[in-house]
């Protein structure tokens, strides 16, 4: 008889909270903030309601639409790669399967926005005096810390094959 491991498919919860809460956020967002009006909350952070029609730091942007749906299918794509890719990790891993459906939540998050508006909506606008950093969302900083989540599960895997290969 053969035994089932179970994947960390059980990790899909967290996507699903990342893109609840990120579409709920968002939802907030519109009814409450201005196009394009800022609403100070500190001296480095704003609330400003922004639409962006490309991809991150509003990368193709300015593009004629055929953007939309590069970076939707980039998205569903993506998608399903971590999905594939949560179903091989063993159920026991944790930190790389948080760090993959974080990117998954939030990839998702700004898919629906493509899909369902034509653009993503921001909101946060971090800055420094007259320097701002380009506005995002709660999926994009999901995403951010999914990535820096998987640059040091890299960093402490290649530390640990090293220690192996040593001993």
């Amino acid at each position: 008889m053969m035994t089932q491991q179970r994947s960390a498919l059980i990790w899909l919860w967290l996507a699903l909270a990342v893109f609840v809460l990120d579409i709920a956020t968002k939802q907030i967002a519109e009814a409450l903030l201005s196009y394009g009006k800022p609403v100070y909350l500190l001296p480095v952070l704003d609330f400003t309601l922004l639409y962006n029609r490309g991809a991150a730091f509003s990368f193709l942007a300015n593009e004629s639409g055929w953007q939309r749906w590069f970076f939707t299918a980039i998205s569903l794509g993506v998608s399903a790669v971590l999905v594939v890719w949560l179903k091989k990790l063993p159920r026991t891993q944790v930190w790389l399967p948080v760090a993959l459906t974080l990117i998954l939540g939030g990839a998702l998050g700004n898919l629906f926005d493509r899909l369902v508006y034509g653009h993503v909506i921001d909101f946060i606008s971090v800055h420094w005096q007259q320097s701002y950093f380009p506005a995002f969302n709660l999926a994009d900083s999901a995403i951010t810390v999914g990535a820096i989540m998987m640059a040091i599960d890299v960093v402490l895997e290649g530390k640990r094959e090293a220690q192996q290969k040593a001993s």
